[in-house]
Parts: structure tokens; C-alpha cells; sequence
């Protein structure tokens, strides 16, 4: 590997970067956005980047995109050993592999020649997420892959944390003793032409001003969205309600209680919108909401500071 000027030139570097998802998986979030971004940028470079990853229904298996390679195999749960399969047969045909925790890795140096080196990417720490999401015999192996079998397999290499509050849970709560180095998240400036001009929210039919709280990210049990109802129930006496912006298998839960609380007209489920008309919604609210209880680095909080727009979050790591 050689440099021209700041920029290392990886020409003939082959990289795999293992992911549970890819950005266009329907249950795609930050985790998603933060690992494509890194394969794009180790491709911008001349790295030849292959992304592994799970296949939703209607994806394909194989695909090539800003020339980047996908492999697509295994669903939420199976994409583990199949990943971890696909990386045996294919052991000697990357110079290093990034390797992405969301909840647990893929433990590939089990299976990748010991000069390999592996980087191990962490987000936050699920431990007390795991019971959320799980039984009671499953969040306890979680907890068990998570902490000492992952401290172990990973311990002669090095790994990537988004915040010192990351580092912190992760040497307080998984005992994890190898190298840790923290890049901090970041979030790509507004496209202004999407955002209100001069900080004005939008204004719908040359009507009055909106008076709207939004809510981003995926509608999962740790993110807590249903916080908001209480919230919205407060407000709707103001003429404000709550817009909340995402998709995930918790949207037909919240749905129904919105109903119950009889808040359909106060609370408004918009699901995944375009990275342009969210950055109008979001840059048009009072304020930004995040319930969730716990984050390594929100991406929603940091995309509505560029904004301008305030969040409003609980006292949690991240």
C-alpha cells in the first residue's frame, strides 16, 4: 500500500466487510449506513470491497453496486453460520475483513487464516437489550456470545468503538481487554435544496406554520417509541403533534396503540421516507425525540443537530 498526498492508495487490497444487513435490507438502520459507508470509502481508495451479508426476500444473492461486490445469504438468525461458512471457503482471498457487531459478531477469525487481520466493529453494548428482544434461554446465550466467548475470539485483535461511552460499557460490562480505538460517528451535511431555507420550517399549502415534534429510527423494542404517546396526548391540546419517521416490526404494535388512545390525528406513522423529505420533516419540527434506551451514537440526533433542531433524549450511554 502506498499514499498519494493524505489518501492511501489500496489498489490490490481485498477487503470483505461481514454485516448482519445491508442499507437495503427492510430492516436496515444506522449500523447499515455506517458499514456501507465504510466499504464505500475503502473502495474510493481501490480497495475490492466484497460486503457479506443477509438476504431479504426479493434481493438478489449476488449483485455489484458503486463497485462494490454483495453476497447475500442466510436470513436474521441463519446469516451467521452461513456467513461464517462462505468466509472458510473463501478464507485465503481477502488481505483483512471488517467485522460488524450488532448484538454479536460473526466471530470470523474462527475461521480465517491467524495472519489475517480482523477488525471488529462495535456500535453499543446489548446486554440488558438482549431480554427485550428474546426468551429468557436465548437472551442468556446472547449475553454469553456477546461477552466471554467474543472477548476471547477477538482478543488478539483490534476493534472499532463509536464513543467513549461505547469503550466504557464495553470494558465495564463485556470485561473486553483488547485494543479498542473510537472514531466518532458523523453525519453528512443537509442537502439544503431538501431543507427549509433560513431555518424556517415548511409550510404546507401556503398555510400556517406546522407545529410538529418528530421522532426518527427503527421501530424496535430498545428504541421505545411508544414513549411518545403520553407525549403526544399532552401536546394535541397545543395543536402539535408527533411525526414519526421509520420502519420495523414494531410499527403494528405502536399502530394499535395509537389507535386505543384514540391519537390517530396527534400521532402520524409516516414509515421510511427519502433522505430528502425527511431532512424537510425533521428540519421543519419544534424538536426531535429519541426514546430509545441506549445508543453507541444516535445517527438521528446528530442528522437533526445539523439542522439546527434540537432532541430531546433520556439521560442513556450514547
Amino acid at each position: 500500500m502506498t499514499r498519494t498526498g493524505d489518501a492511501p492508495d489500496l489498489g490490490g487490497t481485498r477487503v470483505a466487510v461481514v454485516n448482519w444487513r445491508d442499507p437495503w435490507h427492510p430492516d436496515a438502520g444506522g449500523a447499515e449506513r455506517y458499514a456501507w459507508a465504510m466499504a464505500r470509502g475503502l473502495a474510493s481508495h481501490g480497495a475490492a470491497v466484497c460486503f457479506v451479508t443477509a438476504r431479504a426476500p426479493g434481493q438478489a444473492r449476488r449483485e455489484h453496486r458503486d463497485g462494490i461486490e454483495f453476497v447475500r445469504t442466510g436470513g436474521r438468525f441463519t446469516v451467521y453460520p452461513r456467513v461464517l461458512g462462505w468466509l472458510l471457503a473463501h478464507r485465503r482471498s481477502f488481505h483483512a475483513v471488517l467485522d460488524c457487531q450488532n448484538g454479536i459478531p460473526f466471530f470470523s477469525p474462527l475461521v480465517l487464516p491467524p495472519s489475517t487481520p480482523v477488525l471488529c466493529v462495535m456500535h453499543h453494548v446489548h446486554s440488558v437489550q438482549w431480554d427485550m428482544h428474546f426468551p429468557a434461554w436465548v437472551a442468556r446465550a446472547g449475553r454469553l456470545l456477546e461477552g466471554p466467548v467474543a472477548r476471547r475470539v477477538y482478543r488478539r485483535h483490534g476493534c472499532v468503538a463509536v464513543s467513549p461511552s461505547t469503550v466504557a460499557a464495553m470494558r465495564a460490562r463485556l470485561r473486553w481487554a483488547g485494543d479498542i480505538y473510537v472514531i466518532p460517528n458523523g453525519a453528512p451535511a443537509p442537502d439544503r435544496r431538501s431543507a427549509p431555507s433560513g431555518g424556517e420550517p415548511p409550510r404546507q399549502g401556503g398555510g400556517a406554520v406546522p407545529q410538529t415534534i418528530s421522532w426518527v429510527g427503527r421501530l424496535v423494542a430498545h428504541k421505545r417509541p411508544e414513549l411518545i404517546l403520553p407525549v403526544a396526548e399532552r401536546l394535541r391540546a397545543l395543536g402539535i403533534g408527533v411525526d414519526v419517521v421509520g420502519r420495523g416490526p414494531a410499527r403494528p404494535s405502536l399502530a394499535g396503540q395509537v389507535r386505543a388512545a384514540g391519537l390517530a390525528g396527534a400521532v402520524r406513522l409516516r414509515g421510511f421516507l427519502p433522505e430528502a423529505e425527511k431532512t424537510a420533516l425533521v428540519a421543519g419540527s419544534l424538536l426531535h425525540l429519541n426514546t430509545s434506551q441506549g445508543e453507541g451514537w444516535g445517527l438521528c440526533v446528530l442528522e437533526a443537530a445539523a439542522l439546527g433542531v434540537p432532541t430531546v433524549a433520556f439521560d442513556v450511554a450514547g
